[in-house]
């Protein structure tokens, strides 16, 4: 007899179930101490989170494409804890080289169901997933401009957090001060915190880019934006583009 094929829907509830199994009330109430929303965790530490998403991968290899591991992934983000939705994203994530277009319009929605309803969800979906699709497909590059106007935070992070691996490619340098630019009105610390962190990947790329662009627009840039941006200049040039870009 063949063995039964591995469903997405199988093995979501294999994995819950494991997750379950590994739950630890107190480091759970530990986690939510990083986050100023409410987020629900099973209390799952790392080494576990990355074996068992490592068994995962093993025993649907053989079987599975994007379009199971895209089904995997969409079941586990209306799981409302934190590490089922982050293990489906990992899973997800290990098919990125055969993304089809549609996956960006996927994630979106993804997002803006608030299925990533934390910071750390959506900086592990979009450095690797969307910045895989922009660069797979160029034209993405321009759409993802859109999402910096989206009423949803998460939205608007990931605008910004999908080009962090790309920023050591200096052909993305346009696009990406192009989306901090685009974020400088934003008054919300996640998205300027994300700003701050994505010039400063800039940053090292080319840090003369950087320096011009910070004294150009100094102060219109939000100060915790700034801040972040600079960390990696030495202490003089920090105090003087502090001094330099301050508003009037």
């Amino acid at each position: 007899m063949a063995t039964p094929k591995i469903t997405p829907q199988n093995m979501a509830a294999e994995v819950c179930k494991r997750l379950k199994e590994l739950s630890d009330p107190v480091r759970a109430e530990g986690a939510q101490r990083y986050f100023r929303e409410t987020v629900l965790f099973l209390g799952v530490s790392t080494p576990e989170m990355r074996n068992l998403a490592q068994e995962v991968y093993q025993k649907i290899r053989p079987e599975w494409g994007v379009d199971e591991a895209t089904e995997f992934c969409a079941i586990m983000l209306k799981n409302p804890y934190h590490e089922v939705r982050g293990l489906g994203i990992i899973t997800f994530e290990r098919y990125r080289k055969d993304f089809p277009v549609s996956a960006f319009a996927t994630i979106k929605g993804w997002l803006l169901a608030d299925y990533c309803n934390s910071w750390a969800l959506v900086d592990v979906l979009c450095p690797t997933s969307v910045g895989a699709l922009l660069e797979k497909y160029p034209d993405l590059v321009k759409a993802i401009k859109g999402w910096t106007k989206s009423p949803n935070r998460w939205v608007r992070r990931a605008s910004i957090v999908s080009f962090l691996k790309l920023a050591k490619k200096i052909q993305y340098l346009d696009a990406i001060y192009n989306i901090v630019r685009s974020h400088f009105a934003d008054s919300d610390d996640l998205i300027q915190k994300a700003s701050g962190w994505l010039l400063r990947e800039a940053g090292k790329t080319d840090p003369a880019r950087l320096e011009k662009f910070l004294r150009q627009n100094g102060p219109a840039i939000p100060r915790t934006t700034l801040r972040y941006a600079i960390e990696r200049f030495p202490e003089p040039k920090r105090k003087s583009l502090l001094l330099a870009t301050k508003k009037p």
